[in-house]
């Protein structure tokens, strides 16, 4: 598909859209179920808008798939992209009705930023939304986590073809199965086996704190599924901070450090190959960047007296460093805190940490660690080949649930990505001071926006601009995608207007 596109290439990406879009129509069940059982019959209606809205139109788009549809690589690319922006429409519909957004573009960008497992937030009056809402902000949160593709591939789409290119445009490309629509399904095996621990784990703590049993109950279930997700959404204005207890804060690491690994290390560890967690490329180098970074963090927070005493510096410096490098983004301090109370070179360690990120195919966004782990092995063999003799020859391997070659183009890859993150981030930041803020406050953001992390120093808020809120809309968008797929969307629009193929 290089020339102008046909007719059936526009039904086959739409189709696929389609399926996406039924499949999100499903798992409104899950918000509107809590909506009949709390008595909540107006978020129920709002709820019910949605889901109608998202099945009928779905199934009008999935029955355009022509009967000899031949999709190819820009077919799944450009379904991935298009998949995400239409279900960003359809799950803003009952944010929008219930009268907790300022604007459609306000409930556009929270549902965005939950299905990019972002986390930053244009709501108002979060503390008395209601549980049905609430539940639906953090399930869209679970849902993009694993991805809206992936949800479509387990129940929908099977083993038809395309369905290996839509898995990959949505930035994964680790094969558990050789089907991919068992790959899918696995994930979302793996994702429910840590949902009833998790939120198992978060009710008891909510209980252990005072709170009532159907209260510790839902949010134990909301701040899971963020948590998971590394998504940064919670129930509350105060996000984590609401619970003032460490015993919450550190049952939250556990789930957002186990969120941001890769489901192929999850499924060996499952299956009993306990020694992939030590030999893995990518946790070697979450380790390394993390323990370098804390400790940069922590130095220069020290050295300003900001927080007293070691238990002080780790809960509010160890948890922000690593919240920032599993891109969770969740907080134990208000975002002015960080503009005030530390220092540049610690806002800077955790710009850092915010776009290294987590694991490649998890739910964490950020360079990833896979693409740093590859791209310092390639610099270690460049000198390594400068040092030794000529005729010397070494390994040029990485080890991620096995042994990958090293070649000049798996090289090549890995910094054209991490290229466009850093480029991204700096648009982004400069937009951010084009916007009236200062350059560390709109680094930080944009930082946070460009890695899908969530935490904010203060910029995002509904008074914000409404151009750099479709700024970060679209960043949180190209960023979740890793690029591919949004360049694959570019490349089939500029096509339209090309020559008709012959």
């Amino acid at each position: 598909m290089t020339a102008r596109p046909r007719l059936d290439d526009y039904r086959i990406i739409l189709a696929y859209s389609g399926r996406v879009a039924i499949g999100l129509g499903a798992v409104y069940a899950v918000p509107l179920a809590v909506a009949a059982l709390e008595g909540e019959w107006a978020a129920f209606v709002d709820l019910s808008i949605g889901c109608s809205a998202s099945l009928a139109l779905g199934a009008a788009l999935a029955s355009l798939m022509p009967r000899e549809a031949r999709p190819g690589w820009l077919h799944g690319m450009v379904a991935t992209a298009v998949s995400w922006l239409l279900a960003m429409f359809l799950a803003a519909i009952p944010y929008r009705l219930s009268g907790h957004y300022a604007s459609w573009l306000d409930s556009l960008f929270d549902a965005m930023s939950g299905f990019t497992t972002t986390g930053l937030t244009l709501v108002q009056d979060l503390d008395h939304l209601s549980r049905a809402l609430n539940t639906w902000r953090h399930v869209v949160t679970f849902v993009g986590g694993q991805g809206v593709v992936v949800l479509a591939l387990s129940f929908l789409v099977g083993g038809s073809r395309g369905g290996y290119e839509l898995y990959v445009g949505e930035a994964k490309d680790e094969r558990l199965f050789p089907r991919v629509a068992h790959t899918a399904k696995a994930i979302w095996k793996i994702s429910a086996v840590y949902l009833a621990v998790g939120v198992g784990a978060l009710w008891v703590a909510g209980l252990s704190i005072g709170l009532p049993a159907k209260e510790a109950f839902y949010h134990g279930a909301w701040v899971y599924m963020a948590a998971w997700s590394t998504g940064g959404f919670a129930p509350m204005s105060q996000n984590v901070g609401y619970y003032h207890s460490a015993v919450y804060e550190l049952v939250c690491v556990a789930f957002f450090l186990a969120g941001s690994l890769n489901f192929a290390l999850h499924h060996a560890l499952m299956t009993g190959n306990r020694r992939e967690l030590a030999r893995n490329a990518e946790v070697i180098s979450f380790t390394v960047t993390f323990a370098g970074l804390f400790t940069l963090a922590a130095w220069a927070l020290a050295g300003s007296g900001t927080y007293g005493g070691i238990a002080t510096l780790l809960r509010k410096g160890f948890y922000h460093v690593i919240s920032a490098h599993t891109t969770t983004g969740f907080m134990t301090v208000a975002a002015r805190q960080f503009a005030r109370e530390w220092t540049p070179l610690a806002l800077c360690a955790m710009i850092l940490a915010m776009m290294a990120g987590g694991s490649a195919c998890s739910t964490a966004g950020g360079v990833k660690g896979m693409r740093v782990a590859m791209l310092w092995l390639a610099i270690r063999n460049e000198v390594r080949a400068l040092l030794l003799p000529s005729h010397a020859s070494f390994r040029r391997r990485i080890h991620a649930s096995g042994d990958r070659d090293l070649g000049d183009g798996v090289v090549k890859g890995a910094a054209l990505v991490a290229l466009l993150y850093v480029a991204t981030w700096v648009l982004t930041t400069m937009a951010g001071v084009a916007a009236g803020y200062s350059p560390m406050d709109a680094a930080f953001e944009g930082a946070s926006v460009t890695g899908n992390v969530g935490l904010s120093i203060g910029v995002t808020a509904p008074g914000m601009p409404a151009a750099l809120k479709v700024v970060y809309l679209l960043v949180m968008w190209v960023g979740r995608l890793e690029f591919m797929a949004v360049l694959a969307l570019g490349r089939f629009v500029l096509s339209a207007f090309g020559r008709r193929r012959p």
